[in-house]
């Protein structure tokens, strides 16, 4: 499945580059103010993506960071908190793990999910936030390169093609 998105200026371009489209017998998609959202059409909104991936990584790195103090303060012996006995220490120690596993799965987390998860979605969202429209075509190779030789003729600010590489 391949994609091509259009940016248009305003409706009327948008309209009228939809219409051209379904008069080729192109199925298209406007995106815009008084048409589908970007959540609708499925546009990556890169702030959850990174969430759902610190959430993720957190889930892993907070057990596994308070195991490691936990081993950490067993094996070297350390006596940092002389007030907290023996078995304290090595509590503090796994929470101090913890804590570091958590600052992990948001530095890491957080930061991959934004510049990984959001690919081109963002630019198109911050797009459709300015008032601009989307024209989206999805399908074969060769739809979407007659569709181009369509929109073209619309001028459009941007127009990108995509290849979905997912596998299923």
């Amino acid at each position: 499945m391949n994609y091509l998105v259009a940016v248009l200026p305003d409706r009327i371009k948008a309209e009228a580059a939809y219409l051209a489209l379904e008069k080729e017998g192109i199925e298209a998609t406007i995106l815009g103010k008084g048409y589908k959202t970007a959540d609708e059409f499925g546009l990556i909104d890169p702030n959850e993506q990174a969430k759902k991936q610190t959430r993720f990584m957190a889930f892993w790195l907070v057990p596994f960071g308070f195991f490691a103090g936990t081993t950490f303060s067993v094996l070297t012996g350390l006596d940092t908190f002389a007030w907290a006995g023996e078995i304290g220490n090595h509590i503090i120690g796994g929470l101090l793990g913890a804590v570091a596993g958590a600052m992990g799965s948001v530095f890491a987390g957080g930061g991959v999910g934004l510049v990984v998860g959001s690919g081109d979605a963002l630019p198109y969202r911050n797009r459709l936030n300015a008032g601009k429209y989307l024209v989206v075509v999805q399908g074969a190779e060769n739809l979407t390169r007659q569709a181009t030789r369509v929109l073209r003729q619309f001028e459009p600010e941007n127009i990108q093609g995509y290849a979905d590489t997912t596998i299923r």
